[in-house]
């Protein structure tokens, strides 16, 4: 690299890269310093429960059952380190953790913290489940029991570090995750006929790991590539920060700098989802974004991606987590076939509420209609015009330039000027996230319709949180999609056994 330059450039690129190392190294150090002025660190941060589920776990631990096995242990353990050494006291008393508070999943009649099976009389296809980052197989109950309801062998699987303590994903790794899904899997196809359809449905994270599982199977023979994946707010691209987030280990080592490990220390009074952030769960999820994408890349130069499976994706326009673009371009762009669709969700375009927002993030949705022709079918769920709440669907089929407009019967709910991240598996009737003033007895209190009023800075919880949507409004669409792609894939799964037959 030095050859041919004169030794003066050589020792003033040495002395920049010098310069900008110290900086580096100072902003580090100054956030590190900054950390500390986090909530202090609780049991649930700091504990290690050494029942949890690893990858170089996977030769003993290769079913379903002794996964389960080893579940029952890591619960119990969790009573023993955390539960039975969180206090009664006013501070905990809506506590996850806290043995006698309303959010308690303990408490509960169904612990949704845990892997579950949802078995139907008359098993017509199997689905694995895979919930998001923080999150519990909680997240798509609702989904679940549409799928049981038509049929559909369910199982919701705890992916490793979730449902206990968020120190649980301070440790976790993708390989565990990975490592996990194919346990799953294996358990999922072998509750159903061989003729029978087999879905991955994936939530954020978890999405993400059902592409990974996807293009997996199509690399290795071993593996059952699905019949299909229904994806919602998938992974596949998020912050460039996300690199950075490792960086912290060469200073949290340090016990006066722990804190620097966690992105946000908050109270844990969600029963089926962590509030508190290490910045390993974001670095592990950028880890399998970047995964993806080589994967993808790889596949299709080899011209093997032919061979994905359809997949149906919702998504919002507007997302904090994930990032649309890298769904559009990063998946959808690559795939082949025409039985792919891509769902969004787009932002109130009511005149009045459109004033409040920083973008109405158009050029996204300009550029989507633009192309000339899509390989894949693209819906827009969208008002039906600025001066109505109605909502309409705006559906271009795959290598066409025609836009039919069908009318859907919902409207957006009055203050509500878009969805989240986290909204879209939920319904409005969701016990914990739906819209509800009321707790539920099963499920403890109500998180979907907090409305706090007041003084800034009086809050321990952040505003934004508060704010954040946490249901669905337009969930009536989306089950009528689910309901309609399982019939239409038992169907043709009935068709093939009747043609071989």
């Amino acid at each position: 690299m030095e050859q041919g330059m004169p030794p003066s450039v050589v020792k003033r690129l040495k002395q920049a890269l010098f310069v900008l190392f110290g900086f580096v190294m100072a902003f580090f150090i100054v956030w590190a310093f900054m950390a500390r002025s986090m909530p202090d660190l609780e049991l649930w941060h700091t504990v290690e429960l050494e029942s949890e589920f690893r990858a170089k776990d996977a030769d003993s631990i290769n079913t379903f059952e002794a996964y389960q096995n080893l579940e029952n242990r890591l619960f119990e353990e969790l009573e023993r380190k955390v539960i039975a050494g969180t206090a009664n006291t006013p501070a905990n008393r809506l506590s996850r953790y806290n043995p006698e508070g309303p959010n308690n999943a303990l408490r509960f009649s169904h612990h949704w913290n845990r892997s579950y099976e949802l078995i139907p009389p008359d098993i017509k296809g199997s689905a694995l489940l895979l919930h998001g980052l923080t999150d519990s197989p909680y997240s798509l109950r609702k989904v679940a029991q549409i799928l049981s309801l038509n049929g559909f062998y369910v199982l919701g699987l705890r992916l490793p570090g979730h449902g206990t303590i968020p120190a649980g994903i301070n440790s976790a790794v993708v390989e565990d995750w990975v490592a996990a899904v194919q346990i799953g899997v294996r358990h999922a196809i072998a509750q159903k006929e061989d003729t029978s359809p087999f879905f991955i449905v994936g939530y954020s994270n978890g999405a993400g790991l059902a592409i990974k599982y996807a293009l997996d199977s199509l690399e290795d023979s071993r593996l059952t590539v699905p019949d299909r994946l229904i994806l919602f707010s998938p992974a596949v691209g998020i912050t460039p920060l996300a690199a950075l987030a490792d960086w912290h280990k060469f200073i949290s080592f340090i016990p006066y700098f722990k804190k620097f490990q966690w992105t946000g220390i908050h109270p844990e009074y969600d029963p089926y989802k962590y509030n508190s952030f290490p910045k390993n769960a974001g670095q592990q999820t950028h880890n399998l974004t970047v995964a993806i994408r080589k994967q993808i890349n790889r596949l299709k130069k080899s011209n093997q991606l032919s061979g994905f499976p359809p997949v149906l994706t919702f998504q919002s326009v507007v997302d904090s987590t994930v990032c649309t673009d890298a769904i559009v371009q990063g998946l959808y762009a690559k795939l082949d076939g025409d039985q792919h669709e891509l769902v969004l969700f787009d932002i109130n375009r009511q005149a009045h509420t459109s004033a409040f927002l920083k973008s109405d993030f158009q050029t996204l949705i300009d550029n989507l209609w633009a192309a000339p022709r899509r390989p894949y079918r693209l819906t827009l769920i969208t008002n039906r015009d600025e001066n109505s709440p109605e909502i309409v669907a705006r559906v271009r089929k795959a290598d066409s330039e025609e836009i039919h407009l069908t009318q859907l019967g919902l409207t957006w709910p009055e203050s509500i000027y878009s969805l989240s991240h986290v909204a879209l598996p939920f319904s409005q009737s969701d016990p914990v996230y739906g819209n509800h003033k009321n707790g539920h007895p099963t499920h403890g209190m109500n998180l979907g319709a907090l409305e706090p009023r007041g003084e800034t800075g009086m809050l321990r919880v952040s505003v934004h949180t508060l704010m954040r949507l946490r249901y669905n409004p337009f969930f009536p669409y989306m089950e009528e999609r689910i309901v309609e792609t399982v019939r239409q894939q038992v169907k043709v799964s009935s068709e093939k056994l009747n043609k071989n037959g």
